[in-house]
């Protein structure tokens, strides 16, 4: 009997050394992935804003007021920069639930810590309370308040195609057959960008008056808010192959014979993109770039959309965001959040374009921008780079 129980105690400890050994990384850091029983098996329960910044303190997890909001399970991060090429390399080689998990964590403590006054960053507007943000700047917030979801959308990151998913989502557009769009790439590209078929909440004014906003708050307390970002400098570069490498009729008449004007010394220029590409004349990236490092033209009117800093577009510092996407990890964001949003069996995300910009072209397209430029720009972007946990590119600025 007393070797039987000497045998069971052996096995035991066995067993400990066992798991701690395997789960070292998790009790190293105070972290583990709880799988918490709800109405979904496979998602995490969920909280609203506030009580997501006490879990991430004290590990409890709470269920949201609304049962529209989707499931969240918020653990504290590791002390690591998510894009570093190693970091991505061990940690989120595979995609097991915890690793996703801490990697959202870990995005969304970046934010939460460069926009608190302690902070080194300061950039415009950092400060600012959400309703000292004028209704014409909040024109990025998609709602859907038939899945409780709100999504701003960064032009150059995949929008067409979350666009497309928020569109099937509320069932704004019908199909030929009458039939609300069930497929995301059934959508035409172009009817993805229709305003009319978007709630947003630059729209809310004129739909609630005085109540708009109360109405705006109540949502980003209880809705899932997301967004989806790119590299600053790759986004720029996808800007211009998009918008001047190839005839735009629209951005040719709007910003392109501005640009050629001033920055490649063309007096007299062509009435149409088609014409000007007909007869050589054409936008540099170079020309691009000095339009943006121009005072003169933010003075005249804000930046497009297209090339505008993320945080102008969606307000990080005000909006607490439940999650951050990456367009350079598109596939394992979108799969896990809409896992998390409970749709993962319902939307099927349109597969990425074989022709994206890639991060490795930077040094390519900038050969030709003098590195005081680049300097510059990288200032001009500099809150979108530290804000989104993007590197400096140090090896474009000191070369």
């Amino acid at each position: 009997m007393l070797k039987k129980l000497q045998c069971f105690l052996l096995l035991g400890t066995i067993f400990i050394i066992l798991f701690v050994i395997v789960h070292w990384d998790d009790v190293r850091d105070g972290t583990f992935y709880l799988h918490v029983a709800s109405s979904s098996p496979d998602i995490p329960t969920s909280m609203t804003s506030s009580e997501r910044r006490t879990s991430e303190d004290s590990f409890m997890w709470k269920e949201s007021s609304r049962s529209v909001k989707p499931n969240l399970t918020i653990i504290t991060p590791h002390q690591k920069h998510d894009n570093s090429p190693n970091y991505l390399l061990h940690t989120f080689t595979q995609s097991s639930p915890t690793q996703l998990a801490l990697r959202q964590a870990h995005r969304r403590r970046v934010i939460r810590e460069l926009c608190s006054a302690n902070s080194s960053l300061n950039f415009p507007g950092k400060f600012k309370t959400f309703d000292q943000i004028p209704s014409k700047a909040l024109d990025h917030l998609i709602v859907d308040d038939h899945h409780g979801v709100i999504y701003c959308f960064v032009p150059k990151v995949a929008c067409t195609n979350w666009k497309r998913v928020m569109i099937v989502l509320s069932q704004n557009l019908k199909a030929p057959n009458g039939a609300p769009y069930l497929d995301p790439l059934d959508i035409p590209s172009a009817l993805s960008h229709n305003a009319t078929l978007h709630l947003t909440f630059n729209k809310f004014w004129r739909l609630f008056g005085r109540f708009s906003r109360p109405l705006m708050h109540h949502r980003l307390k209880n809705y899932t808010k997301f967004l989806f970002v790119r590299d600053p400098f790759v986004r720029l570069i996808s800007a211009f192959r998009n918008k001047f490498a190839k005839p735009n009729e629209d951005f040719y008449r709007q910003f392109g014979s501005t640009i050629l004007q001033r920055y490649a010394n063309i007096s007299t220029l062509p009435d149409s993109a088609q014409e000007a590409f007909a007869a050589g004349i054409r936008l540099s990236f170079t020309h691009f770039i000095q339009y943006l490092l121009d005072p003169q033209t933010e003075k005249e009117k804000p930046f497009n959309e297209h090339w505008q800093q993320m945080y102008r577009l969606c307000h990080p510092c005000q909006i607490d965001y439940d999650f951050v996407g990456k367009l350079e990890t598109l596939d394992e964001d979108t799969e896990h959040l809409l896992k998390i949003l409970g749709l993962d069996n319902q939307i099927h995300f349109p597969p990425g374009y074989s022709n994206r910009t890639a991060v490795n072209w930077e040094r390519d397209w900038f050969a030709n921008i003098s590195v005081a430029d680049r300097r510059k720009l990288y200032n001009l972007y500099e809150a979108d780079f530290r804000l989104f946990g993007y590197d400096k590119p140090e090896t474009l600025l000191d070369e």
